[in-house]
């Protein structure tokens, strides 16, 4: 089983939009969304939810009220103001509750515990393209990473137990902790990236992250024509670096309509875009799955 994870070093650089298509493309494959901060892959692949599992990615605090003195020792030590009082009684305010526990540390009544608190869900989906793993994390709740690493290990189980080729992973943009979870394992990454000097830099970045973890790395050029020498100077950075750009994508306003229609770009479109993403899955079909099913 191989997995290929699909990254960017900014947002908005066409990463969903290159995944949706590639999973129409690509045949004996699981797919999952692991950007569970905003998850929209599933606006492209109309899901139905087989199978919903809760995620417990942090702690809330909990003052039993028989038990509390009405000392305050634990508003006092509160760095997030999340412990309230009124009318001499305390209480916990769960939106401003970061699951630290030093209230419970420091009560000297025993009267504050820490409880896991629901902060999203994994999901398993039947689509029209095969199967969907992804993650929803509940507003103002943190700890992304724990529920991509959840995500993928979800994803992981499912693909073997569907005798799954390839995982597909659609991975957050970035560089920080949701993109580390979604690279972790993956033998590949294809970088999604547009011609920019901003999206150059943090191109290098996310290029560094992948090499730090070993994987190979791919890149494809989003809106390649909207500003030619930036371009130029990302495919001279490319070759100085010793990087396979198979992709070179131009804009194409057909792009913006399949997002509007709610379905993946090569089933909406035979332009332009739709015909270059369908070269760039056909060259990383043959440099990632033909070469490992040879052995190469």
């Amino acid at each position: 089983m191989t997995e290929l994870v699909v990254l960017s070093g900014k947002g908005g650089t066409g990463k969903t939009t290159v995944v949706g298509s590639l999973a129409v493309l690509a045949v004996d494959k699981l797919v999952a969304d692991c950007d569970v901060d905003a998850a929209n892959l599933h606006l492209l692949m109309s899901p139905r939810i087989e199978e919903a599992e809760p995620y417990e990615g942090a702690e809330l605090a909990e003052i039993d009220p028989r038990k509390c003195t009405g000392c305050g020792t634990c508003a006092r030590a509160c760095r997030f103001t999340a412990i309230g009082c009124s009318e001499g009684t305390y209480h916990v305010v769960p939106l401003s509750c970061e699951g630290c526990g030093v209230c419970a540390h420091v009560c000297p009544a025993g009267a504050v515990t820490m409880a896991a608190r629901l902060s999203g869900h994994v999901y398993v989906s039947s689509t029209p393209y095969g199967t969907l793993v992804h993650g929803e994390l509940r507003p103002g709740e943190e700890a992304t990473g724990k529920l991509v690493a959840q995500v993928k290990r979800r994803a992981r189980e499912q693909a073997i137990r569907e005798g799954q080729e390839l995982v597909l992973v659609d991975g957050a943009p970035g560089i920080g902790c949701p993109v580390i979870a979604s690279l972790s394992g993956s033998a590949a990454a294809l970088v999604v990236t547009e011609p920019s000097r901003s999206a150059l830099h943090d191109l290098e970045r996310v290029v560094a992250l992948v090499r730090h973890f070993g994987a190979r790395v791919f890149l494809a050029m989003n809106k390649a024509d909207v500003e030619v020498s930036a371009a130029r100077e990302t495919r001279m950075w490319a070759e100085a670096e010793g990087l396979p750009l198979l992709g070179w994508i131009p804009y194409d306003e057909d792009v913006t309509r399949a997002q509007v229609a709610g379905r993946p770009l090569v089933e909406y479109s035979s332009g332009g875009a739709a015909r270059a993403v369908r070269d760039l899955w056909w060259r990383l079909d043959e440099e990632l799955l033909q070469k490992a099913k040879d052995g190469r």
